[in-house]
């Protein structure tokens, strides 16, 4: 399965932003897609997955309502729609495709080359 994120810039506070994750490849053994980020200076984190199949979500506690995953399956893509956009969503952005729907990174099998994401005041 190969991943190729898009849809990084540079956005003011309080904008909105699409990523997309557009999967090719082996993508029928995909069971989920999930989206992590990496700040400046931390470690990356979760912030959303998704089933391939049904649909079905789960989101990091910080996201509170800001954020949305969906899918296009026939389009082979997975969309991260961010709004209300802070300062600290300023990261690099990663797509993964893995076996289970959760939030622990060693659960994805294959990962994009990430967008980068920069929310200025």
């Amino acid at each position: 399965v190969q991943l190729q994120a898009s849809g990084g810039g540079l956005v003011q506070a309080g904008g909105s932003l699409r990523l997309s994750c557009a999967a090719s490849g082996r993508t029928f053994s995909m069971y989920a897609i999930a989206w992590f980020r990496r700040a400046p200076g931390k470690e990356r984190e979760f912030v959303a997955a998704i089933t391939w199949n049904s649909g079905s979500t789960f989101y990091a506690d910080f996201v509170k309502g800001r954020f949305t995953i969906s899918r296009e399956k026939d389009k082979n893509t997975v969309y991260l729609q961010i709004d209300s956009l802070k300062r600290e969503d300023t990261a690099v952005y990663y797509c993964a495709a893995g076996r289970t729907l959760g939030n622990i990174q060693r659960a994805y099998d294959y990962w994009g080359q990430g967008t980068l994401v920069t929310v200025s005041s």
